[in-house]
């Protein structure tokens, strides 16, 4: 069977053709009958009585892509000059690159940049550590680390392999919030090692996005650079995870009239997100949760309960309060909401049947769900899941480049927990009541409004918290600038 095309198996293929009518028609089909959508067919060239023409096609998977070369390397009077896998050709060379802000021009543009004149820069920055964030890169600048131990769905591979995935981080800090972003993957798994690496460089950052770190490693990471850096520090796939799932379920809720503190919750996946999850929705009003792991429910009478990390325990003996026990299809009866952060197939479709009517079912295991949409469409009012080509995607890009310019732009020294919900409700608020609806409750990542709007939420919350720097006030930043526009006489 041949599977579902992707832009993420796409190819482009260079076919030298005989020039006469119906060639083009038999190339095309040629790809057609071997599973393949055609997107782009561009003319590179025509001599001789051939054209070569450059052929985009969305495939299935690896073996499809060259499955669909051999079918046009088949069709007689074509001939397949080349071909390229567009994602890895993305890659090559890598995502990113540095660019000077200021042209280099002459002896007095060099003498500014540099020696003589940077000297000056650094005696006021020597003088006073705090214009660092004035004169260099820092006020905008935040590390993507990782120790490439729970990469995706793709688990340990390492700080190599991860690199892709921290690069593209830093693409997504700047598209949609102007932040600069470096990757920087740690060749250690030792949690001492990594905090003393972190801190080693935290000079050079005004934040630090933890990225890929596994559980429960990632928790004392976390929690020990938040007590001993002075700059935001943000586990995305926890928080980043959390933020999103709540203003999908404001917004669910708002739908189908329900009072949050009503919902009922069962989180399939207890995990850095999980554990997160649950933490977010306790604070917005939901009172009743029940986590399960790979042994069920989470309550103070399993049999393994003495050996549980500290955060299951919370799980266990915070929530969950009529002490549910057994596999998820079991404790299911009667829940508003299941979250999904777990793995693919991990429950029965006819599993949400138990649910309570209008039920929201987030799948949010990617690239397979834990239920596929189509099998859940039968028993829920609202589905959402992590991927992109279905409805209601629940993507952290929603929450963290905003969450993190609003942080930078306030000089906060830490994301606190009224912060993480403000930009939940930030997000939520993008979809307006004319727009609300099963397929839509929360916005597309293209959405153009959505960082600036949770910058917006996040930098306010911290100024009337008292979260927003001193720093921050005096040098009047504004959302997204980077310029340091005040203060800048000696």
């Amino acid at each position: 069977m041949t599977p579902p095309t992707s832009a993420q198996f796409s190819l482009t293929v260079r076919v030298r053709i005989d020039h006469r009518p119906g060639m083009l028609g038999r190339v095309a089909t040629a790809i057609g009958e071997a599973g393949g959508t055609i997107g782009t067919i561009d003319l590179v060239d025509l001599t001789e009585g051939r054209t070569v023409r450059d052929i985009t096609v969305d495939a299935g998977d690896e073996a499809h892509e060259h499955g669909i070369v051999e079918a046009l390397r088949g069709v007689a009077g074509a001939e397949v000059v080349d071909w390229t896998d567009r994602t890895l050709g993305m890659h090559v060379g890598g995502k990113l690159e540095v660019r000077s802000k200021y042209p280099l021009r002459s002896a007095d543009d060099l003498s500014r940049a540099y020696t003589p004149g940077v000297a000056r820069v650094c005696e006021a920055i020597a003088a006073d550590p705090e214009k660092a964030f004035q004169f260099t890169i820092k006020r905008n600048t935040v590390a993507v680390v990782s120790d490439g131990s729970a990469v995706l769905g793709l688990g340990d591979i390492g700080p190599f392999a991860a690199m892709p995935v921290m690069e593209g981080k830093a693409m997504l800090f700047k598209e949609f919030a102007g932040v600069d972003a470096f990757p920087i993957c740690l060749d250690t798994k030792v949690p001492d090692e990594i905090v003393a690496a972190v801190e080693a460089i935290a000079p050079g950052f005004g934040g630090v996005n933890l990225e890929d770190i596994s559980a429960p490693r990632c928790f004392e990471v976390e929690e020990r650079l938040v007590a001993s850096l002075d700059i935001p520090v943000f586990h995305d796939d926890q928080h980043g995870t959390a933020v999103v799932t709540l203003a999908a379920l404001l917004n669910a809720c708002r739908l189908t009239g329900r009072d949050i503190h009503d919902v009922r919750v069962l989180i399939l996946g207890v995990g850095a997100a999980g554990v997160a999850v649950a933490h977010i929705l306790r604070s917005a009003g939901v009172r009743d949760i029940v986590g399960c792991d790979s042994r069920g429910a989470l309550h103070p009478g399993r049999a393994d309960y003495e050996s549980l990390s500290p955060q299951k325990r919370w799980l266990a003996d915070e929530n969950n309060a009529e002490r549910r026990a057994g596999a998820p299809a079991d404790v299911i009866e009667g829940m508003d909401l299941f979250v999904g952060l777990s793995g693919p197939r991990a429950l029965p479709a006819e599993a949400l049947a138990r649910m309570a009517p209008d039920a929201m079912v987030f799948a949010m295991s990617n690239p397979t769900p834990e239920v596929t949409p189509e099998e859940a469409s039968a028993y829920a009012r609202v589905i959402a899941t992590g991927r992109s080509d279905y409805p209601n995607q629940i993507n952290n890009v929603l929450c963290f480049p905003g969450i993190f310019r609003g942080a930078l732009d306030v000089r906060a020294r830490h994301i606190t927990e009224p912060m993480k919900m403000a930009a939940a409700r930030g997000i939520a608020a993008i979809v307006g009541d004319d727009e609300l609806s099963e397929s839509y409750v929360i916005p597309s990542p293209f959405n153009r409004d959505v960082a600036p709007a949770v910058a917006d939420a996040v930098a306010q919350v911290a100024r009337s918290t008292g979260a927003a720097s001193s720093e921050g006030a005096e040098f009047g930043y504004a959302q997204g600038d980077t310029t340091g526009f005040r203060a800048i006489q000696p």
